[in-house]
């Protein structure tokens, strides 16, 4: 029996944070040898609020640079753009048929996204879900890693499935949510209730994989901690210096005891300095792959190109199939 699938997709905002990279993308790296991976940068997706075109271009490549920095071997996984896969927006439009308008109304993310974007309530704002379920479908994926936040459109996409598969038989593979191995959960800087986000107003709230050394330390040294000036791991007493802890943890692997044992006795100051430093150095090589990988746009180029074709010829067959079910082929 082969491999299970993993499909995975994000958009491009141009910022992967450390939250991303230590909650995420770092354990993403260890699927390679065990999973069928499949890596999407969902451009259409991007298009429910207004983007400059030029900037959306430029976000679309540093993304695909920073998750190949990152470790994503092109060699063994598919990495592509959603857009150069003409095959998402046809079965979207085909399971848009499938799916009911009071499904669609139920998604707390559209709620909370067209109150934040009352200006731009569009349609595809609202039919964001069936994209998606088409983007995870064509590709017979048998995994999804899902955060909380996304476990409602997983939910849509296995219904989606399961009513289509209903009525014409056994033509999509019903998708489980993948929990992967326990990364760690980077919370925001200044406000350590939430996690780090990408999408914060406050640059001072996150790490961004690309900031300079400098930029790094500094916002450790302003982030949120306590009074009580004692390196120890409290969540609920001492939410701002367990993240702290949790990161240096992560990039250390430390573990949280030998991290209280390493500062007793010292201040927040040496602490957060520590923190910051550490981090840098663990970004540097990243940021190194990164730069050079940005100076090689023809072989970005060339990269694309060969997802966008592999992911192609997988996708063609499952859309394929579902035209001949519906009647078009």
């Amino acid at each position: 029996m082969g491999k299970k699938r993993i499909f995975s997709g994000a958009q491009p905002t141009g910022i992967l944070t450390l939250g991303n990279y230590l909650g995420a993308l770092r354990n993403w790296v260890t699927l390679q040898d065990e999973y069928d991976c499949i890596y999407c940068i969902v451009d259409l997706h991007s298009l429910t609020i207004r983007r400059d075109p030029a900037e959306l271009r430029k976000c679309r490549m540093s993304l695909l640079a920073q998750y190949m920095a990152c470790g994503i071997d092109t060699k063994h996984n598919i990495l592509f753009m959603q857009s150069h896969v003409s095959a998402h927006a046809e079965l979207s439009w085909i399971l848009s048929c499938y799916t009911y308008v009071g499904e669609l109304g139920r998604m707390i993310q559209f709620k909370e996204k067209a109150a934040k974007h009352s200006d731009n309530v569009n349609a595809g704002l609202f039919t964001y879900p069936v994209l998606m379920a088409a983007d995870i479908l064509l590709y017979q994926t048998d995994l999804v890693p899902v955060g909380d936040d996304q476990k409602q459109h997983l939910e849509i996409a296995r219904d989606i499935a399961g009513r289509f598969n209903g009525i014409y038989g056994n033509v999509f593979r019903i998708p489980e949510g993948y929990i992967p191995k326990t990364g760690a959960r980077i919370m925001n800087l200044q406000d350590p209730a939430v996690k780090m986000s990408k999408s914060a107003e406050n640059a001072n709230t996150y790490i961004s994989l690309l900031d300079p050394p400098d930029t790094i330390v500094r916002k450790f040294k302003r982030a949120v901690t306590d009074s009580e000036a004692v390196v120890r791991y409290d969540e609920e007493n001492k939410p701002g210096i367990s993240n702290l802890m949790s990161i240096y943890s992560a990039v250390t692997e430390k573990s949280l005891e030998e991290t209280e044992r390493e500062f007793e006795g010292k201040g927040y100051g040496d602490f957060k300095t520590a923190v910051g430093e550490v981090v840098a150095e663990t970004l540097r090589p990243i940021q190194e792959r990164y730069q050079h990988l940005m100076d090689s746009k023809d072989y970005l180029c060339d990269v694309m190109k060969k997802g966008a074709e592999d992911a192609g010829c997988i996708a063609e067959k499952t859309l394929h199939k579902v035209y001949r079910k519906v009647g078009l082929a």
